[in-house]
């Protein structure tokens, strides 16, 4: 239980190890040559705290400015986001910070997405959480099950949105965001969407 996101005992990250490869292709080439596709990116945005080397600013406008990037490239709404994969580190200041930003963003719409921090999971990957995470929301669009937030028994009251606490859920997700904010203030957020033909 050392890794408990949004757990108001949590008290710091996991470091893991892993990696993830996605294989992006243009579409015209992968139908061409008869791809299973399993989603597409729609959209990604990245914005910049330059705020502390490894505190994000406690507003958390910079994650907010990555996911209304990355809503606005997309041309979606926020409530066109089904799941959102959240960054989601188990530090006091990171979960607080990121629940700010996606209330920021989503507005009223924040609380009826199923949000989960796969690094209670698996841990933090460090350099490889953002492809591991990615390869995540993608295997939730495909199997239409969303992964929990475990160790997940005192919740915090300012992380007071759905963070899918203990036990996996169904539901059917067309469009999934990942959140990943790194140290030094770089945030990136990536869309991905269910492929469809038409």
């Amino acid at each position: 239980q050392a890794s408990r996101p949004l757990d108001a005992q949590r008290d710091g990250f996991v470091i893991s190890d892993g990696a993830g490869i996605l294989v992006l292709e243009y579409l015209a080439h992968a139908r061409k040559r008869g791809a299973d596709i399993l989603a597409e990116i729609v959209a990604y945005g990245a914005s910049g705290d330059a705020y502390h080397v490894t505190q994000p600013a406690e507003d958390g406008e910079g994650a907010a400015r990555a996911m209304r990037l990355a809503l606005n490239k997309a041309g979606l709404k926020p409530d066109d986001i089904d799941y959102i994969n959240a960054h989601g580190t188990s530090t006091p200041l990171n979960d607080r910070t990121e629940t700010r930003a996606i209330k920021t963003v989503f507005g009223d719409h924040a609380y009826k997405i199923p949000i989960s921090s796969t690094k209670s999971e698996i841990g933090h990957l460090i350099g490889g959480s953002g492809a591991v995470e990615a390869a995540i929301c993608i295997n939730v669009i495909q199997e239409g099950i969303i992964p929990p937030t475990i160790n997940l028994s005192h919740p915090d009251p300012e992380c007071d949105l759905d963070y899918v606490p203990n036990k996996a859920r169904r539901a059917k997700v067309t469009t999934a965001l990942s959140n990943s904010f790194g140290f030094g203030g770089h945030n990136s957020v990536l869309i991905f969407r269910q492929y469809s033909e038409a």
